[in-house]
């Protein structure tokens, strides 16, 4: 008698005698069909007196063995209503074997119940499969099972263990509704249609290790009690659902690649999650997705939007992307976090921070458990700094910013934004360089930097010069009035981390929003405007040492021609003759100065201009020259005692400003 001999993955050597239909012909071909008990054929090879008096035998809870044996869906039939049970009108199996059996033409065991083991280990389903409301008591094994039009296990119970190990499953699966109170196991299982496990409940772990989904992958509403592996775990589909999913143990995703859209959307995550090297080629959503446990969220790499809006992070979470754009809307932090990014666009539009949360740029690509560097060919070209985009909304508090790009940030609404902390380089935009024309008249902007929102506001007036950044759809419209605390408070926060030199552009940037906000006192406006005039706001040296060079020149300009006398004074003294020894008595006067007379270019000359040059000098350091000056240079010199000695000062708090400690 041949004996047919089958490997399975625990190198447990299982053996069943065959089928020994044809034997000894010349044109006989091998069965691998286990034979009926009581004959040397199997099910399919059994002559029909035969069948009827095997299938006679058999009743409700019977144990069967056909591994290897062909099935139509007639012949299935015979069996299942040969074991069908009076009392529910469905067929009930101790022990099934079918183990590399083949169903040609469909295979329906809907409403079965499974009281011992089942196995259909690499059979062949050509049909549809269909166990849809089955109950397997016991263990379930569909190891490299192949189902090549579609497998529907809708609302069935697996009580024990189910192993789907490398099972091919071909065009739709279905899984809704099922429950597996064991162990699940798919491991490098193949689903090339539609997969879907929407509401399905794994009470023991569940494993999806290495397999590969073609379609689409539903998990929608799907329970995993406990842990959950989807490790190097392929989504080649156009989408895949995990939206309203729960997972009560931990959930393993790491090197899991989603070559399109993943949807986690509502999810729950009550025990570990990690993303360790994991690949989203499309958009990663996980909006309003909750994370009770501490979570390792990476490193992994996304080239579309990791979309976290909404979501609620219960835990102490490290974040580590590399990503094309990541959404924060309204996410709630609710313990510490930190995050570190490479290429993304981060909005924190409203969101929530209610421990500290460090927020920076990585420099180098992220290291992955093992040591090996991510793989970030896809944003090959690309720089890798990282930018925000919004902090509209946000208690900035317990917010730290680190080597970030600020220069299309929003900060308008930001609250306790002069708590915020800036380490490393956090750079700005700056205002528009070079000269520009507006009305025919040249325009120049000291550099300095500036908010993305006066670059906008500035962008919109109706003499904008090019050079400012317009706003984008969607980020609204604020003026003056909002930006001037903006600039206060980050003044603030610079000051407080002791860089009073980076804090001074945000001083210049709040004494422009203030001269330009026209709901101020005129008489404020018209102070700041000669405040920016004389010296930019006590922070151009430059400007204020201009200005006091042309009041030295006016000066000196004033006293050679008008302020001086033709001669100096000199004094006069007049008396009476007295008698001999007798004290003399003199009366000392000095006449007025006169006034130059003659053409002006007669009164500039060397020794006026010498004269000038001392009285302006003098007057620069509030000192009198004590020279003889005609009423106008009396009156000149007065005023440039009291407005060079300003300008001087103007200049060296400028200085100050930009140096001190």
């Amino acid at each position: 008698m041949r004996r047919r001999i089958l490997i399975i993955r625990s190198f447990v050597l299982q053996v069943w005698p065959t089928c020994d239909h044809g034997a000894g012909t010349e044109d006989a071909v091998s069965c691998p069909g286990a034979h009926v008990p009581g004959h040397t054929v199997c099910l399919t090879h059994l002559d029909g007196t035969g069948r009827a008096t095997y299938l006679a035998t058999l009743a409700p809870g019977a144990d069967i063995d056909h591994r290897g044996t062909s099935f139509t869906s007639d012949l299935l039939n015979e069996l299942l209503d040969a074991l069908r049970d009076p009392s529910t009108n469905q067929p009930r199996m101790g022990n099934a074997q079918f183990d590399k059996a083949v169903f040609s033409d469909g295979a329906s065991f809907e409403m079965a119940t499974f009281v011992g083991d089942a196995h259909f280990d690499g059979a062949i389903f050509a049909g549809g499969a269909g166990f849809n409301g089955v109950t397997f008591t016991g263990d379930a094994r569909f190891s490299r099972t192949t189902f090549t039009e579609g497998a529907h296990f809708d609302r069935a119970t697996f009580t024990g263990a189910a192993r789907f190990d490398e099972a091919t499953f071909a065009r739709s699966t279905a899984f809704e509704g099922a429950t597996f109170a064991g162990d699940a196991w798919f491991h490098e299982a193949t689903f090339t249609g539609r997969a879907g496990f929407n509401r399905t409940t794994f009470t023991g772990e569940a494993s999806f290790t290495g397999a590969t989904f073609s379609y689409y992958a539903a998990f929608l509403g799907t329970a995993f009690t406990r842990d959950a592996w989807f490790n190097r775990t392929l989504f080649t589909g156009p989408e895949s659902y995990f939206t309203g999913a729960v997972f009560t143990g931990s959930a393993w995703f790491d090197e899991a690649t989603f070559t399109d859209g993943a949807q986690f959307d509502g999810t729950t995550f009550t025990g570990e999650v990690r993303f360790d090297g994991a690949t989203f080629t499309g958009d990663a959503q996980f909006e309003e997705a909750v994370f009770e446990r501490s979570a390792h969220f990476g490193p992994l790499v996304c080239t579309g939007r990791v979309m976290l809006s909404w979501a609620v992070f219960s835990a102490p979470v490290t974040l580590s992307l590399a990503a094309r754009r990541l959404e924060c809307q309204r996410t709630r932090w609710s313990s510490t976090a930190e995050m570190r990014l490479r290429y993304a666009t981060v909005d924190f539009s409203h969101a929530v921070f209610e421990y500290p949360l460090t927020f920076a740029a990585e420099a180098e690509p992220f290291l992955l458990p093992g040591g090996a560097l991510m793989e970030e060919q896809m944003f090959a070209g690309s720089p890798s700094q990282v930018r925000l985009a919004s902090l509209r909304g946000v208690d900035a508090a317990h917010l730290v910013l680190a080597d970030i790009n600020l220069t299309a940030c929003l900060f308008a609404g930001t609250v306790h934004l002069d708590q915020v902390r800036l380490e490393g380089a956090c750079t700005f935009d700056t205002v528009p360089p070079g000269t520009h024309w507006a009305h025919r008249l040249p325009v120049r902007f000291t550099q300095r930097r500036a908010l993305a929102e006066e670059q906008h506001w500035r962008a919109r007036r109706p003499a904008a010069v090019r050079g400012w950044n317009t706003a984008v759809l969607g980020t609204g419209h604020v003026g003056p009035t909002q930006l001037a605390p903006v600039y206060r408070a980050l003044r603030k926060t610079l000051e407080d981390g002791k860089d009073e030199p980076g804090a001074a552009d945000f001083y210049y940037g709040e004494c422009e929003m203030r001269r330009h906000d026209t709901r101020r006192p005129k008489g404020e406006r018209a102070l700041l405007t000669a405040y920016w005039a004389l010296s930019g706001y006590g922070l151009r040296a430059l400007r204020a040492l201009a200005w006091l060079g042309v009041a030295m020149v006016v000066t000196i300009a004033v006293m050679v021609l008008w302020g001086l006398p033709v001669d100096d004074p000199k004094p006069t003294f007049t008396g009476r003759q007295p008698a001999v020894g007798q004290k003399v008595v003199l009366t000392s006067d000095i006449p007025d100065p006169v006034n130059p007379t003659g053409h002006l270019t007669e009164r500039v000359t060397t020794e006026r201009g010498e004269k000038a040059l001392r009285v302006v000098i003098n007057s620069v350091i509030f000192r009198s020259s004590g020279q003889d000056l005609t009423t106008s240079g009396t009156y000149t010199e007065m005023i440039s005692r009291l407005a060079e000695p300003v300008l001087l000062g103007l200049a060296i708090l400028a200085v100050r400003n930009r140096v001190k400690r």
